[in-house]
């Protein structure tokens, strides 16, 4: 079980419980006390949750602050890790880069920071405040820029609004690498959020070339606000579980849809 997917798991029993055990997960998981007490670390730098002796203790905040982000992080988990692996091929040195809110993209997030050695001089535009503080804690002595939007509060940590939008406008990315809602093959991209929706349009006429980080759930889904329509996209990457009519469906409507292989197959061939 790879680090993300086991932090996910302790979140989901902090959701559940005021404070969980090493011990105790330890054992649920079936790994050493010494890995969890370093997840937990990594959870408590990250503002996830709170280190004490023997084990982690739920944030005060989290369950009326930040239900959005902690209540999808570990959705499709698999999916997610295989969808950041694949745009982390995308990333090349000294791109200025594009991330919005999201899980899939904190993924990406998690993804890039273990790569910051080899991709120099990057820069990353969020609105995201897991992504902007995930990068901030890992960035070390690499060159990275992270430049946060501003703006108002989701409950799936984006920043978002007339702020955020002014912010982009003056900004220019090569990739942005955009979560979605949903994605409908006659309405586009869509967000339930309105100044969301509004953002990431903000974030699409910002850059070169956009990219869509989306599970095989988000296809045919029609939500409130639309973003975009599918010939603002360059490419969707998507995982493994998309069916094949789905697939057929929506990769004319693109340059490039990609489907990322499961995280196990990729790290076999690396």
């Amino acid at each position: 079980m790879l680090a993300p997917e086991r932090q996910a798991r302790i979140l989901k029993e902090l959701q559940l419980h005021e404070a969980v055990r090493v011990t105790d997960i330890a054992a649920v998981l079936n790994v050493s006390e010494m890995t969890i007490r370093r997840d937990i670390e990594a959870l408590d730098q990250n503002g996830l949750a709170r280190k004490i002796h023997g084990g982690a203790m739920r944030l005060a905040r989290l369950s009326s602050l930040e239900p959005g982000f902690l209540l999808n992080v570990d959705k499709q988990l698999d999916g997610k890790l295989a969808i950041a692996e694949q745009a982390l091929q995308l990333i090349q040195p000294g791109m200025t880069l594009a991330l919005t809110g999201g899980t899939t993209t904190y993924q990406l997030a998690v993804a890039l920071a273990g790569e910051l050695d080899r991709l120099a001089n990057l820069c990353v535009v969020t609105n995201s405040l897991k992504v902007a503080e995930l990068l901030y804690r890992q960035q070390g002595s690499s060159d990275l820029k992270v430049i946060v939007t501003g703006g108002e509060r989701t409950p799936s940590e984006a920043l978002v609004g007339p702020v955020a939008r002014l912010a982009l406008s003056k900004l220019n990315t090569d990739l942005c690498f955009m979560g979605v809602h949903g994605i409908d093959s006659s309405r586009g991209l869509t967000s339930p959020n309105w100044l969301e929706a509004e953002t990431n349009a903000a974030f699409i006429d910002a850059t070169t070339r956009l990219v869509i980080l989306a599970d095989s759930t988000k296809f045919q889904v029609r939500s409130l606000a639309s973003i975009a329509p599918l010939s603002a996209v360059d490419t969707i990457i998507t995982d493994d579980s998309v069916a094949p009519t789905t697939a057929a469906l929506f990769s004319p409507k693109v340059a490039n849809f990609i489907t990322a292989p499961a995280i196990t197959s990729i790290r076999k061939t690396s």
